[in-house]
């Protein structure tokens, strides 16, 4: 299965194809509301900001599975998300991200990240770089701060 088969639903409930997105460069994370690295959705926002006019998209996936750390219904996610940080990027339902749950999305960018990046995602706020092409470009733990990536994502968008 290629990245642009998988469906996904927006966070008011519209069931999508990820082709949508064929063609721009994404930065797909999973999200929580209550996390020590929530602050990440300013600087999430910002980035989106600015180079979302050049083909680029960040995706939002709110995530439960980390010590409970979204615990809000999907109507308080997107009211949390723009009263405290302004998001305007996509916001999804919530999904998991890991165990026998896993989503198709998650388990596609754990299986395909590149050569060492592979493997479970450890906790909330991690990133994946994907390329205008679909592929996964990089992949960054929660630690990163969206802005220490944006080499990364002109270079992609670039390419």
């Amino acid at each position: 299965m290629k990245l642009y088969d998988i469906e996904v639903k927006s966070i008011d409930g519209e069931a999508y194809e990820l082709k949508r997105y064929e063609g721009k460069v994404l930065l797909i994370v999973n999200t929580a509301s209550k996390c020590g690295f929530t602050k990440q959705f300013e600087t999430l926002e910002k980035l989106y900001k600015n180079h979302k006019d050049s083909g680029f998209v960040v995706l939002g996936f709110p995530c439960n599975q980390f010590l409970r750390q979204e615990p809000l219904s999907h109507e308080e996610i997107v009211e949390f998300c723009t009263l405290h940080y302004g998001v305007t990027f996509p916001m999804h339902e919530k999904i998991d991200v890991k165990k026998k749950t896993i989503h198709p999305l998650y388990k596609h960018l754990t299986e395909n990240a590149p050569k060492g990046q592979t493997g479970t995602v450890k906790w909330n706020f991690e990133k994946f770089l994907i390329g205008k092409d679909g592929t996964i470009l990089k992949r960054y733990r929660s630690k990163v701060d969206p802005l220490e990536i944006e080499h990364d994502v002109k270079k992609a968008l670039e390419a």
